[in-house]
């Protein structure tokens, strides 16, 4: 009996050793879903709009929560994270704002047998809190190519948006960064939304 209790000491031990040694700390996600405010068009457009997939752009494959301290260097949180991709969350928040705003008559998704007028296509190229300037920016490249026309290209756009952090220049929180980020992406929409009235 002595010598069981002696073999089964150690491999308690053991198992004791590889507990963590500080706390679990569950990740909190964010959704990346702006809003559009403004009153939809009256009436709608003529013209059908297809929206291809938008790309991630350098350093924007992650779902971390991005902040831009006011030294230049970049901080990532591990613990924060968009509830999908930003490139990907940010095609389907433009595809609903071009939905809701009635620019255009249709808008078509990849796959779709409709022949469009135009297609839309990009990446998403800045998502942050800058913390230095007290305000999150949003940005996004796209390239517009008029289809009635043998794929003409008749727009390159850059759309940015900027909304304030609450916190202003001091480091925001998870949810002042990410409530900042959906604006200036928000803002971002509305400045591509003026953009592209001249097409529809």
């Amino acid at each position: 009996m002595t010598r069981r209790l002696m073999l089964i000491a150690p491999l308690a031990l053991a198992a004791c050793s590889v507990l963590p040694d500080r706390p679990y700390v569950e990740t909190r996600r964010f959704p990346l879903e702006p809003r559009r405010d403004a009153p939809p068009r009256t009436g709608r457009g003529r013209r059908s709009l297809l929206v291809r997939t938008i790309r991630a752009g350098a350093g924007m494959e992650t779902r971390s929560l991005r902040t831009i301290r006011p030294d230049g260097t970049e901080s990532l949180d591990f613990y924060a994270e968009w509830a999908a991709p930003p490139a990907e969350a940010a095609e389907q928040a433009l595809r609903r704002w071009l939905l809701e705003s009635r620019l255009f008559s249709a808008i078509l998704a990849p796959g779709s047998r409709l022949a469009p007028d135009f297609v839309l296509e990009g990446e998403l190229t800045r998502l942050a809190a800058d913390q230095g300037a007290g305000v999150a920016r949003a940005e996004m490249t796209l390239l517009l190519v008029d289809e009635r026309n043998g794929s003409r290209l008749v727009g390159q756009m850059v759309s940015a948006g900027t909304a304030p952090l609450a916190s202003g220049t001091a480091p925001p929180t998870p949810e002042q960064a990410a409530e900042g980020m959906v604006g200036a992406l928000g803002n971002a929409l509305a400045s591509l939304e003026q953009a592209l009235a001249r097409y529809a």
